[in-house]
């Protein structure tokens, strides 16, 4: 463990010693936790242990991704399978799911049940941490990408089977978010959406990200980068209800520009911006107009 916490601190991983100890545990099939207790009992690893962990290690000191390396990744209470043409969910997006999962919850409150959408699911993250944190809604997800689809359909099966649910707990679609759920326009209570936004002239600091992520689920297109979010704010638009509630994540900087791109759609009230949990301006929200409660989001 030691050594191969400092291979990894010389390599730049950003958190060596918990890198290092996932990347044991899924060799030994133990929680972290277990992989503590035997280092501080000294404990020989047993049969190729050491050789298998030995070359994980240095697969993550080339700064492959460690959700990559175990094939897992966490959001909120789940553990989603991850992998090669899917972008890995983060942290900070679980606040996004938040803020989508209190409105949602608010409507189920008010009309015994809430319709949610998902566009540019990815691993469909957000969409499962919503099916299974609010019962009884009815989630729906949308991705285009054929490689991201696959990873959602297999996070979807294999959260469904966990559950013991009769059918599936996310409805996925293979499709573009700015055409798919025709049949749900105007009903809709919650859209949430984690867009390509990234600007293309904005090269991401982390190998992780920049050799590994997808281009396709990265950058957003056009001089901003928002081009993508542009089409899918105007889908939600399109399936939110009066009174309904969009959620999106956008780069810190985009904060104001992604306030005008939701002032610049036709049927919001006015948008705000709302912080991850380190404080950071991460997400833009808006009501859509025609309801009771327009004149903006309320913070969660």
């Amino acid at each position: 463990m030691r050594r191969a916490t400092a291979r990894l601190a010389d390599a730049g991983v950003p958190s060596p010693r918990v890198d290092a100890e996932e990347l044991l545990a899924h060799v030994l099939g133990v929680e972290r936790g277990e992989v503590r207790r035997l280092a501080l009992l000294d404990r020989e690893l047993p049969g190729d242990a050491g050789a298998r962990f030995a070359a994980l290690v240095a697969r993550r000191a080339s700064r492959e991704p460690l959700q990559h390396l175990t094939g897992t990744a966490p959001f909120r209470h789940l553990e989603l399978v991850v992998g090669p043409g899917v972008f890995v969910p983060r942290p900070e997006t679980e606040q996004v799911a938040q803020v989508a999962l209190d409105e949602a919850a608010r409507a189920q409150a008010a009309r015994g049940r809430a319709v949610v959408v998902d566009l540019c699911t990815g691993s469909a993250a957000i969409a499962l941490a919503l099916a299974t944190e609010l019962p009884g809604s009815r989630v729906h997800a949308v991705e285009l990408d054929a490689a991201a689809h696959a990873w959602a359909a297999r996070n979807v099966a294999a959260v469904t089977a966990a559950a013991g649910a009769a059918e599936p707990l996310v409805h996925l679609v293979r499709g573009d978010a700015r055409r798919a759920l025709a049949e749900l326009d105007g009903t809709v209570d919650v859209v949430v959406s984690n867009p390509p936004y990234v600007p293309p002239d904005a090269v991401p600091r982390d190998p992780e990200v920049a050799a590994h992520d997808p281009a396709v689920a990265l950058y957003g297109l056009g001089a901003d980068g928002l081009e993508v979010p542009r089409g899918v704010t105007a889908a939600a638009a399109r399936l939110l209800r009066p009174g309904g509630l969009y959620v999106m994540e956008h780069a810190e900087v985009q904060a104001a520009a992604a306030r005008a791109m939701v002032a610049d759609a036709e049927g919001f009230g006015p948008a705000e911006t709302l912080g991850d949990l380190t404080g950071r301006p991460r997400m833009v929200v808006a009501r859509r107009l025609g309801g009771a409660r327009d004149g903006g989001p309320e913070e969660s």
